[in-house]
């Protein structure tokens, strides 16, 4: 559990939950998703404590719900927003050895290195509290990014950018930051997409792993669904932003409209990473259909040059045929340069056909 305290340009990190809520600034707590488990009742008496509500029961089964999709909702207390990260898995970059060079085996292993757990946010008026897995690395990302620490033991934020105003503020920042985390997973997905391709494609290669490549395009569905999820879950934050009650001060006015700003700039990430899965997806179907004309070009070539084979010899098993029949009276079995005629009228019959047929381009590997 880490908990820190944002006032103006000050970011300070508290060593125990006070009992009270500070005289100005916002607190943001920050717990794994087991911690919070461990810690519900604790939490609960707090927020309690400091903002005169509660996590109702259906919320906190959703904040430690690992399978839960992205989602908004809310209550006359607080706004919660589950929102599903995508990332690749620590380790997965030594899975190929370049950004063009893999195998099926380290293809299917960035297949599973794909992590789509989701991070939970309860953002009352002046708390901010979050949930992650285990092993995200979120929360301790934004607590390192928010400020250097100062000899007065506070974090001063005007050396590295502008502190969150609110706790709406810090959300859309940590929900950008997860939005924009998919670069890894893309690059991870684009190399994978690309060994599986290679492999489809290849001429002199059997590709016979259907398996991977179905898992591959499944994986694709699951994330595509997972950016759906996301895209609806900003939409209707954006909504329920909309319908806040309206104010006269204009520095209120200005932050509302801050966060729209930074609500649409999240979805317009999310729209992107959604495409860029779409093209992913588009790409696979295109290889596979890729594959099968390969296959079927493939084949038609080899029955062409059997046809044409046939169609050279069919005339000369005619002419065996006609000199092979039991009758006294035929031409040329009588002599003794018979067999030598009959052998050049077969090569000039054979030659002339080859010929023809490689004019017409039935016979070659390229035509013009």
């Amino acid at each position: 559990m880490r908990l820190f305290h944002i006032h103006g340009d000050q970011f300070e990190e508290l060593a125990a939950l006070p009992p009270v809520m500070p005289e100005q600034g916002f607190l943001w707590l920050g717990l794994g998703r087991r911690e919070f488990e461990v810690e519900l009742s604790n939490v609960q008496a707090h927020l309690q404590a400091w903002t005169g509500g509660q996590l109702v029961d259906l919320h906190v089964s959703d904040l430690v719900n690992n399978q839960l999709p992205s989602h908004f909702d809310y209550t006359s207390w607080y706004d919660l927003m589950v929102f599903r990260r995508l990332a690749a898995a620590p380790g997965s970059e030594a899975l190929f050895f370049d950004e063009e060079h893999g195998t099926l085996a380290s293809a299917e292993k960035a297949l599973k290195a794909i992590d789509t757990s989701p991070v939970g946010f309860a953002l009352f008026d002046r708390v901010l509290l979050t949930v992650h897995p285990t092993d995200c690395l979120v929360r301790d990302f934004f607590a390192d990014k928010l400020g250097k620490m100062n000899p007065t033991g506070t974090r001063d934020l005007r050396g590295s950018g502008r502190m969150p105003a609110s706790t709406a503020d810090l959300m859309l920042r940590m929900l950008n930051h997860m939005v924009d985390s998919y670069l890894d997973l893309r690059r991870l997905l684009s190399r994978q997409l690309a060994t599986l391709q290679k492999m489809l494609l290849d001429p002199h290669s059997q590709f016979d792993d259907w398996a991977m490549l179905l898992a591959s395009r499944d994986a694709l569905h699951r994330l595509e669904d997972t950016c759906e999820d996301q895209r609806s879950a900003i939409q209707e934050w954006i909504d329920a932003l909309d319908e806040w009650p309206s104010t006269d001060d204009p520095q209120v006015q200005r932050e509302r409209e801050l966060l729209r700003v930074r609500s649409r700039d999240v979805l317009e990430h999310v729209e992107r990473v959604l495409s860029h899965v779409r093209r992913l997806e588009s790409s696979a179907e295109s290889a596979v259909q890729m594959h099968f004309s390969a296959l079927g070009h493939r084949t038609n070539s080899i029955m062409r040059t059997l046809t044409v084979l046939t169609a050279i010899f069919l005339p000369l098993n005619l002419i065996t045929g006609i000199f092979g029949m039991n009758f006294d009276g035929l031409p040329l079995i009588h002599s003794g340069t018979g067999v030598w005629i009959a052998f050049g009228l077969m090569s000039a019959v054979g030659l002339g056909l080859g010929a023809f047929f490689w004019r017409k381009r039935y016979l070659g590997t390229q035509s013009r």
